[in-house]
């Protein structure tokens, strides 16, 4: 007897099938493109604007930081064709010196002499009232004892150190007893004590370079310990370029102003600084951020 088994057919997909399938798929995909790419593109955008914004704030906030811890009147802004230049000296503390007023019974110490003819055992040692500072804002060898700097022209010109000067290199400390490396008070013509026998510690001098690019590929850049110079450094030439301390503070700066509003020896200056971020042409788009701080121009 024969058996009998109908042969089945083998199923599958056809070459026409598989290409109209890659037809949709392709199509789908290009519809999800057209949708996803709008939300993502702005998230990136969003994302690099946030960026930008983040370094000019902090850019500006290290800035302001150190506008107020300038000494008075020692801040200095210059504009030319290589950027924008804030100078000043950075204070990192302060106190009071012992003077020829104070009763050596009641205070005893070596007072700071501003009178060549004053009866001191050693001219360039001095006391300080009260204690002395400490932890960050501890006095060390190579910091400067600054008296009195009302700025212009010597001897209050804590920049100017070319003939008299009011601004003396410590070259040791002893719990409140400081030893200058040279007593430059004694030789001020006419002497310039502090009215309120107060001096400032300056620990380096600061420049901030501004050096802007309208295609947003400019540079902002903290100088500091480069030696103190009677004209303000305003170009990056050996004397900025080669500093102790270089720090780059934001990049893609397209633009950026400093100004300071003040008198001589007003009590009070204000110095603004303007920063603008990032390309116009780019999908970022630019950011301008804007700050303010005042600087204590009372010696």
């Amino acid at each position: 007897m024969n058996t009998y088994f109908p042969l089945r057919r083998a199923r599958g997909f056809t070459l026409i099938e598989l290409i109209v399938v890659i037809i949709i798929t392709a199509i789908v995909a290009g519809m999800v493109t057209v949708f996803i790419r709008a939300p993502v593109q702005s998230y990136l955008d969003v994302t690099a604007r946030a960026e930008l914004a983040d370094a000019a704030d902090t850019a500006s906030r290290r800035i302001t930081r150190d506008v107020r811890l300038a000494l008075p009147n020692s801040v200095r802004v210059t504009s030319n064709s290589s950027g924008s230049y804030l100078e000043l000296l950075l204070t990192k503390a302060g106190g009071r010196y012992l003077s020829e007023d104070d009763n050596p019974n009641l205070v005893p110490g070596n007072v700071l002499a501003f009178d060549p003819l004053t009866p001191v055992s050693n001219a360039n040692v001095f006391t300080i009232v009260g204690a002395a500072p400490s932890g960050m804002q501890a006095i060390v060898p190579g910091d400067f004892i600054v008296v009195n700097n009302l700025g212009g022209q010597p001897p209050v010109n804590a920049y100017d150190c070319s003939g008299q000067c009011n601004r003396a290199q410590v070259a040791s400390i002893s719990g409140t007893n400081v030893t200058l490396a040279k007593n430059p008070f004694v030789e001020q013509t006419p002497s310039m004590p502090s009215l309120s026998y107060r001096f400032q510690v300056v620990s380096t001098v600061v420049t901030y370079h501004c050096a802007p690019n309208t295609n947003g590929t400019g540079t902002l850049t903290r100088y500091a310990g480069y030696a103190i110079q009677v004209a303000q450094p305003v170009s990056t030439a050996a004397l900025l370029t080669g500093a102790p301390s270089a720090a780059l503070m934001a990049n893609q700066v397209a633009a950026c102003v400093f100004s300071f509003d003040t008198l001589p020896n007003q009590q009070r200056g204000l110095v603004s600084v303007s920063l603008t971020l990032g390309a116009s042409g780019g999908n970022a788009g630019q950011i301008t951020l804007v700050q303010q701080a005042q600087v204590n121009n009372s010696p």
